[in-house]
């Protein structure tokens, strides 16, 4: 049986002395705030026992020929997202992250491949999140009629046993198919602008604060969609980086680098457990 608290401590030394931290997330940072992660067909169907009913996969699901086929069905996935996020507290361990960021006076960056704005909402600078998959809380044109970004007020309400919208966003230019301003399986018309931007941050920011070590928190990325844990990978190759990987089917990482195989707020409330013992 793990004993995580030897290495919850030797996480706390590494990032007791970070000179900067970069906090990389997948689906299963969302968890302990009570958001399904998709995990293959059957996790996705739990979540939405609906599809299940036709057969229908979370890729297929989450593809933009959805808002060109049939926008009210489409819209009826995201819609019910956009709510949910919306609707969400983001966990406890959100706010341990900029506590440690605050006290151990650590530059921080988050990047993540979920678009739920939970970051955000926890209290991140929006300039220091890259959300390398876009945002539910944006929206673009589904043509796109130009490279137009706005940030989503919309109400999309949802007919839960059908799961389609019973109304459809259109954009604010053309008046065609709005959609949320995400990276779908397959697409060719993601407008990728605005996390272009994000990016140039989060590259100036490893700039600025690249000669110091850099602590990688990477939490809750699986290798399904694997663009978190290239990146923390890619990281963990910078001169004295360490990655901390956080997950609890898939926590193995190849030494001087630290698995933990437990969920996300479990893992933070056990490294904050070791840092404040250090500390106080």
């Amino acid at each position: 049986m793990l004993q995580p608290e030897p290495i919850y401590a030797e996480a706390a030394r590494a990032i007791r002395g970070a000179g900067a931290l970069v906090v990389a997330t997948g689906a299963g940072m969302g968890i302990d705030s009570g958001l399904p992660d998709f995990r293959g067909d059957q996790g996705f169907w739990k979540a939405y026992p609906a599809y299940e009913r036709i057969g229908l996969s979370f890729v297929d699901a989450a593809n933009p020929d959805r808002f060109e086929e049939d926008p009210a069905f489409g819209w009826g996935f995201y819609g019910h997202r956009l709510h949910l996020y919306r609707n969400t507290l983001p966990h406890d361990g959100y706010r341990i992250l900029l506590h440690w960021m605050e006290r151990l006076s650590i530059p921080g960056f988050a990047v993540t491949s979920n678009v739920d704005g939970q970051f955000q909402k926890a209290g991140w600078d929006p300039d220091r999140v890259h959300e390398v998959h876009g945002s539910i809380h944006h929206l673009q044109c589904t043509v796109p009629c130009e490279d137009e970004i706005w940030e989503c007020t919309e109400d999309v309400p949802v007919d839960l046993d059908t799961m389609r919208a019973e109304r459809v966003p259109a954009c604010r230019r053309c008046r065609r198919v709005a959609r949320p301003n995400i990276l779908m399986f397959g697409d060719g018309a993601w407008l990728p602008d605005r996390s272009a931007v994000q990016g140039r941050r989060f590259q100036a920011f490893l700039e600025a604060n690249g000669e110091g070590r850099v602590v990688v928190l990477e939490i809750g990325a699986g290798t399904a969609v694997a663009t978190i844990r290239w990146l923390s990978e890619r990281l963990g190759h910078l001169p004295g980086a360490l990655v901390i990987r956080v997950n609890p089917r898939e926590a193995d990482i190849r030494p001087p680098h630290l698995g933990l195989p437990v969920g996300a707020l479990e893992a933070l409330s056990g490294i904050d457990r070791a840092l404040r013992s250090g500390l106080d």
